[in-house]
C-alpha cells in the first residue's frame, strides 16, 4: 500500500494545479473558523455569532462536517485531473510498462482517496473541536464526543464523492469533461426527484435514497433547522420544522455499496481498454 501510494504523492509533489487545489481546499476548511469573527454593532443591537451558540457541542459536528462537504469539489478536482493527467502524460502506460499491474494502479487512485478522505476528516475534526472548546456553552466529555456519528459519516461521503469521481475520470479521461458529467448527472437525479414528486410524491424518499449523489447528501442533512434559534422562530409563526437529522447505518451502506461499484467499475474499465 505504502509503495502504491508514494507513486501517487510523487505525481501529486510535481502538479502545480493540485497543490494550489489541495491547499486552497484547507484554507477553506480553516476559513469556518472565520465566522467566529463576525461581529458588528448597529446602535444598541450587538451582534456575535459565535454568541448565537452555533458552535455549542454537539451541533457543531452537524454544522461543521455539512459546510465543509459544500466544498469537496476541490479535492474531486484534484483526484480528476490526477486521471486526465495520466492519459495526456502517458504515465499510465508507463506505469504499466514499469511492471504495475492495472489492478494495483485501482488501487493506488482508490489509496489516494482514502487518504485526501482521511485527511480532511482529521482536519475538520479538530477545527470543530477547537472551536467547541473555545465557544461552547457545555464543555462536558459527554457532551463533547456526542454525535460523533457525523464526522464519520463525512469520511464515508467524500469516499464515496472521490470514488465517483474516480471513476468518471477513467470513463471519460478530461477532467473538464468529467466534472460535466457529474453536474449532468446532477440535473438528472434532480428531474428525477422533481418527476417523482409529481407521480409519486409518497415514494420519493424510498427511491431517492438509492441513487448515489441523494445517498451521499442524505449522510449528513442541513443543520440549519435544527439550531435551536431558527426552531423558537419557527413555533412563534407556528411552522414545525421538526425531522431526523440523524446519521443511518442504511444511508451509510447505500454509499459503500455505490463506493464499491465505482471503485470495482474503474478497473473493469481500465482492465478492458487497450493503452
Amino acid at each position: 500500500m505504502f509503495r502504491l501510494l508514494n507513486i501517487e504523492f510523487h505525481k501529486l509533489k510535481h502538479s502545480r494545479a493540485s497543490k494550489v487545489l489541495i491547499i486552497t481546499y484547507f484554507v477553506l476548511l480553516t476559513s469556518t473558523a472565520l465566522i467566529a469573527s463576525i461581529k458588528f454593532d448597529i446602535g444598541e443591537i450587538k451582534f456575535h455569532l459565535a454568541e448565537l451558540g452555533i458552535f455549542n457541542f454537539p451541533y457543531i459536528w452537524h454544522l461543521n462536517t455539512f459546510l465543509s462537504a459544500t466544498i469537496k469539489i476541490f479535492l474531486l478536482l484534484v483526484i480528476v485531473s490526477m486521471m486526465s493527467n495520466e492519459y495526456s502524460n502517458k504515465t499510465l502506460k508507463q506505469n504499466l510498462i514499469d511492471g504495475l499491474s492495472k489492478k494495483e494502479f485501482i488501487l493506488s487512485k482508490f489509496y489516494t482517496v482514502i487518504v485526501f478522505a482521511l485527511v480532511s476528516t482529521l482536519f475538520v475534526f479538530l477545527v470543530s473541536l477547537i472551536l467547541g472548546l473555545i465557544y461552547s456553552d457545555f464543555t462536558e466529555p459527554a457532551i463533547i464526543f456526542s454525535d460523533l456519528e457525523y464526522i464519520f459519516a463525512y469520511f464515508i461521503k467524500l469516499v464515496g464523492f472521490f470514488s465517483m469521481g474516480l471513476f468518471l475520470g477513467i470513463l471519460i479521461k478530461r477532467s473538464a469533461f468529467a466534472i460535466g458529467a457529474l453536474i449532468v448527472w446532477f440535473m438528472i437525479e434532480s428531474f428525477t426527484k422533481g418527476m417523482l414528486y409529481w407521480k409519486l410524491e409518497g415514494a420519493v424518499d424510498f427511491i431517492m435514497q438509492f441513487l448515489p449523489l441523494e445517498a451521499m447528501s442524505n449522510l449528513i442533512k442541513e443543520p440549519f433547522t435544527r439550531f435551536s434559534a431558527v426552531k423558537s422562530v419557527a413555533n412563534q409563526i407556528g411552522e414545525d420544522l421538526s425531522k431526523d437529522f440523524s446519521v443511518h447505518f442504511s444511508d451509510i451502506l447505500i454509499v459503500l455499496a455505490w463506493t464499491a461499484i465505482f471503485i470495482y467499475g474503474s478497473y473493469r474499465l481500465l482492465k478492458r481498454r487497450d493503452l
